[in-house]
């Protein structure tokens, strides 16, 4: 993968991280994601579907497959965590 697509990778991570320490009790929302990303809802999808299939989210689609929710597995947010390291 290139650095550009690493790195739209990476701030959907970072974004579940935050999202997930200002809501702890609520789950992410795919349209909330997408808000906080700034990012088209289909972008959005292909990366999501990258990222499960690395095993660095948990995504679980509503019947229909259009929303649905979203969070950051253990693996996941150790790499979160990694990144925002300096």
């Amino acid at each position: 993968m290139d650095e550009e697509v690493m790195a739209a990778l990476g701030g959907v991570l970072l974004a579940l991280r935050q999202i997930a320490a200002e809501w702890p009790d609520k789950p992410c929302t795919l349209a909330k994601l997408s808000k906080q990303t700034q990012l088209p809802m289909s972008v959005l999808r292909r990366q999501l579907t990258v990222l499960e299939e690395a095993g660095l989210i948990a995504l679980a689609l509503d019947e229909g497959g259009i929303t649905g929710t979203v969070a950051l597995s253990a693996a996941g947010s150790e790499l979160a965590a990694q990144l925002i390291m300096p």
